[in-house]
């Protein structure tokens, strides 16, 4: 049953349907940015955007707030199948109020969003086709970037109620920066989700409650007060701990990794160097790897963990036969040098503009 709640639709289009739609969301992303139309706090579906990109903003604005002596409330937010709910007609009016999208193009979305249907496939058996009322479609250039577009009404009601955002797809980091953490500050968050669950329902959307958790960052002179909190959420993918030491997250990734090498040692006699690489490539050094920009900066003892998976990933393919690796990625070690690995990124981030 837990499998069944991923599942996703998957749109079955033709050539000629994907071309025009890229060719209307790239005419829709121009308006979009013409006009200073998009969320500027949103990393979902952006050029030059993506989870690492949203978590270096939430985290380095909860480092300065911590240097500067405030305590940080970081609530991550997820929706349940957001892309699933949305209702048409609320998304036609939202096109035509908020982005401006009149006349010929309102009618082109009402079309491409109108007569859609689908059915279930498992195995041999196959469903009866229904037709599609709510929802966009997934797997597209357009689905995702409408999907953009009907949560734009979400950062003015977080900005109205003074907390800070940082949004990546149905994803959404709320924040509130405080000297101390009193009536006033709890009153502050709960109007804005109570905001947020009166908005939930009128826009067919439900938070995901089960995935919501909220924890205290801050200087650890500061944290004494809050032991009772939670010690680390999980956050994109990365766990956040009170002092973002990354800690529990270089744990977690390093400890699935001598997981995952130790069952690719036993399987090392029976592999060539090129499916070696491949398996650590798929199951060790793009964890390590994710979002990897966060260590930077951390001490060396912090991340000694993963600079030893790391070379471990690159002797593993040649550790049963002599054989010449074929993937440059795996001549070096990706993080046994994190202040050159970073410092790339860094400058990379920077020609790209802001995140």
């Amino acid at each position: 049953m837990k499998i069944l709640k991923n599942l996703a639709l998957s749109p079955n289009l033709p050539l000629i349907a994907k071309i025009l739609e890229r060719s209307v969301a790239s005419q829709l992303t121009e308006h979009l940015h013409s006009n200073q139309l998009f969320e500027t706090f949103q990393s979902g579906f952006c050029s030059h955007h993506s989870t690492e990109t949203a978590l270096i903003k939430v985290s380095n604005d909860l480092l300065v707030a911590s240097d500067s002596g405030s305590l940080s409330i970081l609530l991550p937010l997820d929706l349940s199948a957001a892309f699933d709910t949305i209702d048409h007609s609320s998304h036609l009016h939202r096109l035509q109020s908020h982005v401006g999208v009149t006349g010929s193009a309102l009618s082109w979305f009402t079309s491409y969003l109108s007569n859609r249907s689908k059915f279930f496939s498992l195995n041999n058996c196959r469903s009866d086709i229904t037709p599609v009322t709510h929802g966009v479609p997934q797997g597209s250039v357009l689905g995702t970037l409408l999907f953009i577009i009907f949560m734009l009404p979400l950062g003015h009601i977080i900005r109205h109620r003074g907390l800070q955002f940082h949004r990546y797809a149905d994803d959404s980091q709320l924040y509130l920066v405080t000297k101390n953490i009193n009536s006033t500050t709890v009153s502050t968050i709960t109007n804005c989700l109570n905001a947020l669950k009166i908005c939930m329902p009128t826009n067919f959307l439900k938070l995901n409650y089960s995935k919501s958790e909220l924890i205290i960052t801050g200087p650890k002179s500061l944290l004494s007060s809050f032991k009772d909190f939670t010690l680390s959420i999980r956050n994109l993918g990365v766990s956040f701990d009170p002092l973002l030491s990354f800690l529990p997250h270089i744990h977690h990734v390093t400890k699935t990794a001598f997981f995952h090498l130790q069952n690719i040692a036993r399987l090392r006699p029976i592999l060539s160097s090129i499916a070696t690489e491949t398996l650590i490539h798929a199951f060790i050094s793009s964890k390590i790897d994710y979002c990897n920009s966060l260590l930077y900066g951390l001490p060396s003892t912090h991340i000694k963990k993963t600079s030893v998976c790391s070379k471990l990933c690159c002797t593993a393919p040649h550790s049963h036969q002599q054989e010449r690796s074929h993937n440059p990625g795996l001549k070096k070690p990706s993080l046994a040098s994190h202040s050159a690995a970073h410092s790339v990124q860094d400058l990379t981030h920077h020609l790209q503009g802001p995140q």
